[in-house]
């Protein structure tokens, strides 16, 4: 008898879960209520799409064993995207100081456009899979609070039933899995929303010329000043382009939407090189702007009854404040705790959905507590506020990030963290905790470390004191 899983959702998270369960059924259906584009093209599903999006080297190694026979890494860089060490590839200034660049590499990320990596990863699956597409709208699911059997779909011929023996919801923040979940009886799941009012604002230039090296520059917003928080990017992306994306927080961070305020935002932050980088650059796009920025988490892995069959993943089971960077390799790492459970027990076997739904809370998990942990604290946040263990936790964190400034163990403990290579226990190991108690060998950096040649071609576009 054949077997037939069933995915909803196209997003990422939805097609690297189809990938994971191509391997153990003869049949997966990813059902996608949007229109899809035939190129790496912005979808309407999808709010933060345009703009600046990280792959940090957790999400590609789980990514490279999810896609049967290839590596997602070499497809992806075919595609367009870049590569970047985080020790040496990026200018970043921290609230505790600026990040030396040392030799020693680091972890990798990719950068590229969301629409870019969906599509890519999209074909990728489609290619090497016998995965399919159907565009369908999902109204609910069959079955009982013991078991998921399928979905019901709305279509233009009325309602269908599609039955299948394994279903995964990664239909993104606008879920209605609680919904679901309480039609076949299973309600009381705890929901937790944090949220600074982060708004976004992105604008895409063409690279300069002889700028196509010049470092990722990020700028980050500094939380622990009892006032909203400002940041900004330039991140390198395919087709010799610079994504450049401002956030700031609500009560007077938010960044405009018009071309003069957006570049004198960029000039008012604590350091003004994202500014003086795009003020001698050609734009290619208006000005983006979202506000879907929440952290938003379903603590489906602490529900008393699940049913077999059946699991949350990607945006549908947790957003974070896409200013962290987290969301796309939580995804790819969420759908390789399903391929490795899959590759333990048969896709039918009971508690197989159970164990999925908590082992992907360990991720989840790392990327909450970063990025709640520094949203508590800007002064409008709504739905949380620190608490002693939040204080002390920050406390330690923020001489971890100023150790880090001038020291290169503290540097790798963070780098590990933040590119989800390591859970935020990292940072309590014994060589980091000396590191972080003997203080940093070298200074911070007075500004911004760029070579001789990365300060020529600031120079050169730097149309501010003209």
């Amino acid at each position: 008898m054949s077997r037939r899983a069933v995915v909803i959702g196209a997003g990422l998270a939805g097609m690297l879960a189809a990938a994971a369960l191509s391997t153990v059924v003869d049949e997966v259906v990813v059902l996608e209520r949007d229109e899809l584009p035939d190129g790496p093209e912005h979808r309407k599903g999808l709010p933060q799409g345009r703009h600046a999006h990280l792959l940090m080297a957790g999400g590609l190694a789980a990514m490279e064993d999810l896609v049967p026979g290839m590596s997602m890494r070499k497809h992806l860089l075919a595609a367009g995207a870049r590569e970047i060490s985080i020790s040496s590839g990026m200018l970043a200034l921290t609230p505790e100081g600026w990040f030396r660049r040392w030799r020693h590499e680091g972890p990798q990320m990719l950068t590229c456009s969301r629409a870019l990596l969906d599509w890519a990863v999209r074909v990728a699956v489609l290619a090497h899979t016998d995965v399919r597409i159907r565009k369908a709208q999902v109204r609910e699911l069959l079955g009982d609070a013991d078991r998921v059997a399928g979905v019901r779909l709305s279509t233009p011929d009325g309602d269908e039933e599609l039955t299948a023996d394994f279903v995964v919801d990664a239909s993104g923040r606008g879920s209605r899995v609680v919904t679901w979940l309480d039609s076949l009886g299973i309600s009381g799941i705890r929901e937790k929303t944090v949220d600074a009012g982060l708004v976004n604002a992105t604008r895409v230039y063409r690279t300069p010329e002889g700028a196509g090296d010049f470092p990722l520059t990020i700028v980050q917003a500094n939380p622990y000043l009892s006032r909203p928080g400002r940041s900004g990017m330039v991140l390198p992306i395919e087709g010799d382009r610079w994504m450049v994306s401002l956030a700031g927080t609500r009560g007077g961070g938010e960044p405009p939407s018009d071309p003069e305020g957006f570049l004198r935002y960029t000039l008012d932050l604590p350091d003004p090189i994202v500014g003086r980088l795009i003020s001698g650059a050609e734009p290619l796009t208006d000005i983006h702007v979202s506000r879907s920025t929440s952290n938003h988490r379903r603590y489906l892995e602490k529900s008393r009854a699940w049913p077999e069959r059946f699991v949350v993943l990607g945006d549908a089971l947790a957003t974070f404040n896409p200013a962290y960077g987290q969301g796309m390799a939580v995804a790819a790492l969420e759908a390789g705790v399903l391929s490795r459970e899959l590759a333990r027990t048969a896709l039918t076997a009971p508690g197989l959905a159970r164990r999925v739904q908590r082992g992907v809370a360990a991720p989840v998990n790392a990327a909450w507590t970063m990025a709640v942990s520094q949203d508590v604290w800007f002064p409008q946040t709504r739905g949380g506020a620190p608490t002693v263990a939040d204080r002390l936790v920050t406390k330690y964190t923020r001489r971890v990030i100023r150790t880090a400034t001038g020291s290169y163990r503290a540097a790798s403990a963070v780098w590990d963290v933040t590119s989800m290579t390591s859970g935020p226990e990292r940072l309590l190991r014994p060589g980091t905790v000396l590191a972080t108690l003997s203080g940093p060998p070298l200074p911070s950096a007075a500004g911004a470390p760029m070579t001789a040649g990365e300060r020529e071609i600031l120079r050169g576009l730097d149309r501010t004191a003209r």
